[in-house]
């Protein structure tokens, strides 16, 4: 029998991404940058790492039963970022009886214990502090959260991507946005790996999906937004045979220098190098086409794989009839309960605007790069016309 199926006990840890990530550390020329990365990759993660190691150990001795919760149809939205990823995740998430995400404080801490220690506080808080430790929380998201909310709408108690479970075990994209080491540090091709890796993380992923469902209802169906598992989305359906993929498209003129704005802002604020900075950014460009294109073939290969392709233009001018329509593409009905929610939800989506402006010369990009590197889908989807104000709502099954 398979131990880590049968004993959902063991956490990960990418030691080799570990050692790399320290290695870059050691010899960055920035003597800040190099102070504070090596006391939080010598610190911070080895304690913190082995906290949780503990904790995942001891899930499997308190709550017995862990290993038998079985993730059934689980739906991963997965896409370029700022492409609507978050706004179909936090629409689908609103069907709170059929779904199961996690929070971002629960990504943070993926023991089922801490979880359900973390809850009891909570409830705590709100029955015999009057909610105090609560509103500190509060202040402390609005002082950490402040400079990027209006590009990406974070918070403690608002569902999140996956991928950050896996920041404690040095395997989460979420580094790249701390470090601007891209091209020497990889978290994004997770389907080049060799199988043993992937199936590796696949069931440390597992096993934290098990702890979510455990706590919110082993009846319920997770559900995932990821753009970074846009490059491991043949090991997501190999994982998950019964995988729903749900894949939202928008003129990449808008996302792409909207990503590397919010990548940049990060890098600046840590006092990076300009040249390193730029390095990093035309890095991310070229993942980028790749994020665009590579779930698209992907999807092409497993046409039996139940998939939905959401044009952006359609989410945000009619959200409830595209996510209505969504549904009906990977299996599932509408509830009428859910169907008053999604409409009242649907009329604040329409609403969805972002202040940034950009320019392509910022990030290095010459004119036209973007739309010579990924022509096909400009020509699929017709970014290049601007009386198009609604797509197709484009879908497989």
């Amino acid at each position: 029998m398979n131990w880590q199926l049968a004993n959902p006990m063991i956490f990960h840890f990418d030691f080799p991404q570990y050692i790399r990530m320290v290695k870059l550390a050691w010899n960055e020329p920035n003597p800040m940058a190099r102070r504070y990365f090596l006391l939080i990759l010598c610190a911070s993660v080895p304690l913190i790492s082995t906290f949780h190691a503990i904790c995942f150990f001891l899930d499997g001795i308190l709550f017995p039963g862990l290993h038998k919760i079985e993730i059934k149809t689980p739906v991963f939205v997965v896409g370029h970022a700022r492409s609507g990823t978050t706004l179909v995740h936090r629409l689908m998430s609103k069907d709170e009886g059929r779904f199961s995400s996690f929070n971002l404080y629960e990504l943070y801490f993926p023991s089922l214990l801490q979880k359900k220690v973390i809850r009891a506080v909570a409830r705590f808080d709100a029955s015999f502090l009057g909610g105090a430790l609560q509103k500190r929380v509060t202040a402390w998201e609005d002082r950490r959260y402040a400079s990027t909310r209006d590009v990406h709408n974070m918070g403690l108690t608002k569902p999140e991507e996956d991928d950050i479970i896996f920041y404690y075990s040095c395997a989460s994209g979420f580094w790249m946005t701390k470090l601007p080491y891209m091209g020497q540090i990889d978290f994004y091709y997770t389907d080049k790996r060799p199988a043993k890796e992937r199936k590796r993380l696949m069931n440390f992923y597992k096993d934290c999906i098990r702890r979510q469902l455990y706590l919110n209802g082993s009846d319920r169906i997770h559900l995932s937004k990821n753009p970074v598992f846009s490059g491991r989305v043949e090991t997501l359906i190999e994982a998950f045979p019964d995988a729903r993929i749900v894949v939202p498209v928008r003129d990449p003129n808008d996302t792409i220098p909207s990503l590397l704005k919010l990548m940049g802002l990060g890098y600046r604020a840590l006092d990076w190098a300009p040249d390193h900075i730029q390095e990093s950014m035309r890095f991310l460009a070229k993942q980028s086409y790749h994020t665009y294109k590579y779930p698209l073939e992907v999807l092409d290969r497993h046409p039996d794989t139940p998939q939905a392709i959401i044009d952006y233009r359609d989410l945000t001018s009619m959200p409830a009839e595209t996510i209505e329509r969504t549904y009906e593409q990977l299996g599932f009905v509408l509830s009428d309960e859910y169907r008053e929610v999604l409409l009242a939800e649907g009329k604040r989506a329409r609403k969805h605007e972002t202040s940034h402006t950009y320019s392509l010369d910022e990030f290095g990009l010459e004119a036209g790069e973007i739309r010579t590197e990924l022509a096909a889908l400009f020509e699929r989807f017709g970014w290049d016309d601007p009386s198009r104000t609604s797509g197709a709502g484009e879908t497989k099954n």
